[in-house]
């Protein structure tokens, strides 16, 4: 595989910072140029980052250190430094859709770890072990742009890929009732900027319980000459709780099948051990992890399977209002962000979009 340069827009986040670690030493990928607010243009990630790192787990990469951090929004000056992009700014909405066509017109593709186009028809929203073929919109969309080499591919939304990744796989599900117990660093925070949430419980967070519903409908989509046509089924209802845990998005699903087509528990259980992983550098080795204990999967231990980058699934059992009920698991800040951009980014390398 060829070596891609690649550029970071929000590079001084939490997400920017995951990216950073993810890809100071990626095989196939270089970064070439960091971006962030004009207020941290012309001074060096090393001293922008002296104060501000956030992953207790890892220090910031020596090899970015010396890199000049650009404004995000001088788009040709870091697209002519770089093959792609990822994102992950912290502005509004309607900045960051703006932000990123930008990008995408100046012939630089996009992988945004950001939601603004996640309900655009012609933007690929992929995970890339349940719908890979949904980079095939692409052609559409840059038909919309007029771009060569240019677009937006976008990534779920972090909870999410915690339950949908265990849904997928499985044939006939009707109705989907969840509840998603959220870490902190989901809002881009640690214990010591977000003291309120130590011994706390928040049973709401802006806007997820609706991204929770209708996104998974765009993954269970399928691909049409103008954009990607929303799934009808399955249907789902979400409940989402910010949690006092640092990372580890946890979620309790409640699965019902079409009638008649309830399959036993074993049937459930060997299609999770054996649905395959992608064949992609951060992919992991085994995409779904079933536990057998049950007290499993917990945040503290099972958020860092596999490099962050698997599910780890649970108490599969019986249910007297639904088919089933079960316990998801998955990291949130990788698999659930950077590492889930990455990952997909590796995708359409492999698929020669980038």
């Amino acid at each position: 595989m060829k070596q891609y340069r690649v550029g970071i827009l929000g590079a001084t986040g939490m997400v920017g910072q995951r990216f950073a670690l993810l890809l100071a030493d990626h095989p196939w990928f270089k970064v070439t140029a960091l971006a962030a607010s004009a207020r941290s243009a012309g001074k060096t990630y090393g001293e922008l980052m002296a104060d501000r790192w956030q992953i207790a787990q890892a220090p910031c990469p020596d090899s970015l250190k010396d890199l000049t951090v650009y404004d995000a929004f001088d788009v040709q000056t870091v697209a002519s430094q770089v093959d792609f992009v990822f994102c992950a700014v912290d502005i509004s909405k309607a900045e960051t859709k703006a932000l990123e066509d930008a990008y995408a017109q100046a012939e630089c593709p996009v992988v945004s770890n950001n939601s603004a186009h996640r309900g655009t028809v012609d933007v690929p929203m992929i995970i890339p072990e349940l719908n890979a073929d949904h980079s095939e919109v692409i052609a559409a969309q840059r038909k919309r742009l007029g771009t060569q080499r240019g677009f937006v591919a976008v990534k779920s939304n972090c909870s999410l890929q915690s339950y949908v990744p265990a849904l997928y796989p499985l044939a006939d599900v009707q109705d989907v009732a969840v509840c998603t117990y959220q870490a902190i660093s989901g809002a881009g925070k640690t214990f010591d900027t977000w003291p309120e949430m130590v011994d706390n419980v928040i049973p709401f967070i802006g806007g997820e319980e609706e991204k929770s519903e209708q996104e998974p409908l765009k993954i269970y989509g399928s691909v049409t000459p103008t954009g990607i046509e929303n799934a009808t089924l399955p249907r789902f209802t979400a409940q989402c709780i910010r949690v006092p845990a640092s990372d580890g998005h946890l979620a309790a699903v409640f699965v019902r099948f079409a009638p008649g087509k309830k399959p036993a528990k074993e049937e459930i259980l060997n299609t999770w051990r054996n649905y395959p992983a992608a064949d992609l550098p951060s992919a992991p080795k085994q995409f779904l992890h079933y536990f057998e204990e049950d007290n499993m999967p917990q945040t503290k231990l099972c958020r860092d399977l596999e490099g962050g980058m698997a599910i780890s699934v649970g108490r599969l059992r019986d249910d007297t209002q639904f088919d089933y009920k079960f316990i998801c698991l998955s990291h949130n800040t990788l698999r659930g962000a950077a590492g889930g951009a990455v990952l997909m980014a590796e995708l359409l390398c492999q698929q020669e979009y980038i």
